[in-house]
């Protein structure tokens, strides 16, 4: 099996990060490598990962820039970035290996499920999985994975401050469809449940409208930043 890289960008994690990082310590023992790549945190995230992970890297906040920087030290043949907030399921190196096989697609992302209780947030997973199984856009939440040729031929994460992942989705798409893989990752519910479940998709929806409208993702950004400070 070719290695996997998991590039894990941090920042400010402290809460979660230890927790996160124990669950891919199997994946190590198997000779892949897991990679964090800090912020600038100020809570200690950076010591309490630093016993759990290959490497620390240290790059500009910004979730395109630190996985960039990730990348960058990689010494996998297959990428994946993993949110700090992310639990991958069972057996993912396997399911990603089937996935990225000579002849198949060059990239992916698994269906997702938000950690918290509420019936109302099992509709946003089925339609998060849904509208990113027909336009073939992922976003980070679905821990997406590619081989590094691919990574590097869509011309890596853009420098922009938001919506970086459907940048690189949209380039990656011009090599191949994405492989949706049906075992979900488990991600945090906390944005749902902070800014509400209703609110947070209309934000979300007016955001990704704005982008491919061709709105600077600078602006994108502060409107996201001020939605988020509102509650």
């Amino acid at each position: 099996m070719k290695r996997l890289s998991v590039i894990v960008p941090m920042l400010n994690e402290a809460a979660g990060i230890v927790a996160t990082l124990e669950r891919l310590q199997p994946l190590r023992a198997l000779g892949h490598e897991v990679i964090v790549v800090d912020g600038g945190s100020g809570d200690g995230s950076r010591s309490l990962a630093a016993p759990l992970a290959d490497r620390i890297e240290i790059a500009p906040a910004g979730r395109g820039p630190q996985m960039n920087a990730g990348a960058a030290v990689a010494d996998g043949d297959t990428l994946l970035f993993l949110h700090a907030d992310t639990e991958l399921p069972e057996r993912a190196e396997l399911l990603i290996a089937q996935a990225l096989a000579p002849g198949n697609r060059v990239w992916g992302r698994f269906d997702v499920r938000l950690s918290g209780a509420q019936r109302s947030l099992r509709m946003v997973e089925r339609l998060m999985n849904l509208r990113s199984c027909l336009t073939g856009i992922a976003t980070g939440d679905q821990a997406m994975f590619m081989s590094r040729l691919a990574f590097e031929q869509a011309g890596r994460f853009p420098d922009i401050p938001l919506m970086e992942d459907i940048a690189l989705s949209r380039s990656l798409k011009q090599l191949s469809p994405p492989v949706c893989v049906r075992a979900r990752v488990l991600t945090s519910s906390r944005r749902w449940e902070r800014q509400g479940i209703l609110r947070t998709i209309l934000l979300m929806w007016r955001l990704r409208l704005g982008y491919f409208l061709g709105v600077d993702p600078a602006v994108l950004a502060m409107r996201y930043r001020q939605a988020a400070h509102s509650r």
